[in-house]
């Protein structure tokens, strides 16, 4: 599995001054998983704001003197983050902060802007200078334009709203309000709820409300805009039912929690309910149902209900690695997937194995997953997965930017296992991807092509490097 998701948000809001930046650093603890680049904390006391953000995981940057050295304050905002546009740098680190004429704010932002390019070059055009390759730096540019001529922060907002497009789940913080908005489509989750001292804390899935202990209050509808204030919490609509629904199918396939609910729905069922659909479409004579950890545990429990097959704990993860884990070379003989999932031949060995995975993106995890229970002595190997084959790019916030490195673009199901090494392999129907949440309103263009917006007219991960570098080079020619 190689397929990365934005990022993670947080945002507190107390009546009182408090440690908000200890209660971020647990929020955003528990958004790990959705983005181990870099992460930041920014902490808003009586209007000043103090930060600190940087490159690698929230336990590695946030050490107890780092936290110590933030101030108490009434408002925090949190960012975890892995970059689908832009070069991991300390540039890029989020939450951005920007000082304009009306005052501060603090911005994080989870998704993809699939008009970033165009918004980008008319703000350049303006005089706006950029210091990161990231979308986020454009949808703050575009608040900052609009507050300079609105009387509120929440009007900016939703004035800015009107001109983004694409998937923009954030948290903004001004000297005395955080504000937190869905897109219309609602690509990216959002969600709030408070903490029994009545402190109101934002997140982008309700794991994170759970880790510190605030009870959820709801889920952020497409298009809404919640204004937390020392008046209370106000609620605005205007750009709701604009556009239809099109949750991200894949947060419930793999980037959320299994403990976290979306919409009303529960990650781990809808996850199990994957694995039952798959174990009807693709049923296999095994004798044993394993998961790839930790996304394919909970289909593999749904296979294993669905068939009949007893389930089993047939790979184990060696869960002390993360970002600073040193990859093997090329030329090294180590392979970091035997270093990171280890197969319990007990468990296997002599076995008919259907092997539970959350995707297939090029074929070379998969290959040596299977590998792994081969020489663990596994009789058969079945390889189910819980998502349709990756078939198009997405625009909206998931490291899936080509068609030339899918491998289910250019071969068949039976000619993929072969690759892999699998006796079999079943993918789930994208016609059944409804019965996972019991709605439709779900994005899935990645599998199925049918787009909620217009496509970038610049596909490429680098394109504001690039554009760039295009741009000067343009510049030399004329000036040579």
């Amino acid at each position: 599995m190689a397929i990365h998701e934005e990022c993670g948000v947080f945002g507190v809001m107390s009546a009182k001054k408090e440690n908000t930046a200890q209660i971020v650093y647990y929020g955003l603890y528990a958004l790990q998983h959705r983005g181990q680049e870099s992460c930041g904390i920014v902490v808003n006391d009586d209007g000043l704001f103090f930060s600190y953000k940087d490159l690698g995981l929230v336990s590695e940057v946030f050490s107890k003197d780092t936290l110590a050295r933030l101030p108490n304050g009434t408002m925090a905002v949190g960012h975890v983050r892995y970059g689908t546009t832009g070069a991991a740098t300390r540039n890029n680190c989020q939450p951005v902060e920007v000082n304009h004429q009306k005052g501060k704010m603090a911005l994080a932002h989870n998704g993809n802007l699939s008009n970033a390019l165009e918004l980008r070059d008319a703000l350049e055009l303006s005089g706006a200078i950029f210091h990161s390759t990231s979308d986020t730096e454009t949808i703050a540019y575009v608040i900052t334009r609009e507050r300079l001529m609105t009387p509120s922060i929440e009007e900016a907002v939703s004035n800015a709203m009107n001109l983004l497009e694409g998937a923009y789940s954030f948290i903004l913080m001004s000297s005395a309000k955080l504000i937190a908005a869905r897109d219309p489509h609602g690509f990216r989750p959002l969600c709030y709820g408070q903490m029994p001292d009545g402190t109101y804390v934002v997140a982008s899935e309700s794991c994170a409300l759970s880790a510190v202990g605030a009870r959820f209050i709801k889920d952020l509808l497409p298009g809404e805009i919640l204004v937390f204030s020392k008046d209370g919490v106000a609620s605005r609509k205007e750009h709701c039912r604009k556009k239809k629904k099109n949750t991200c199918i894949f947060e419930y396939i793999y980037f959320a929690r299994p403990d976290s609910d979306i919409d009303g729905v529960s990650v781990h069922e809808a996850r199990v309910r994957a694995g039952e659909l798959l174990a009807k479409s693709y049923p296999a004579e095994a004798d044993i149902v394993i998961g790839v950890p930790d996304s394919g545990l909970d289909a593999a429990l749904g296979y294993a209900k669905g068939s009949g097959i007893p389930y089993g704990i047939g790979l184990m993860k060696n869960r002390y690695i993360g970002r600073t884990f040193i990859s093997p070379g090329q030329k090294d003989r180590l392979d970091k997937v035997r270093i990171k999932l280890s197969p319990i031949k007990s468990v296997v060995e002599g076995k008919r194995v259907v092997l539970i995975d959350d995707s297939i993106v090029r074929g070379t995890t998969s290959r040596r997953i299977v590998r792994l229970l081969r020489d663990a002595g596994a009789k058969e190997i079945h390889m189910r997965i819980s998502s349709p084959p990756f078939l198009h790019p997405c625009y909206y916030g998931t490291d899936i930017d080509s068609e030339e490195n899918l491998i289910a673009c250019h071969y068949s199901a039976e000619e993929i296992a072969q690759m892999i090494g699998a006796d079999s392999l079943g993918y789930l129907d994208v016609n059944r991807l409804d019965q996972l949440i019991g709605s439709e309103d779900y994005c899935a263009a990645c599998f199925h092509g049918k787009y909620p917006t217009k496509i970038p007219t610049d596909l490429r991960k680098d394109r504001f490097e690039r554009k760039l570098s295009e741009r000067e080079d343009a510049e030399s020619v004329r000036q040579g």
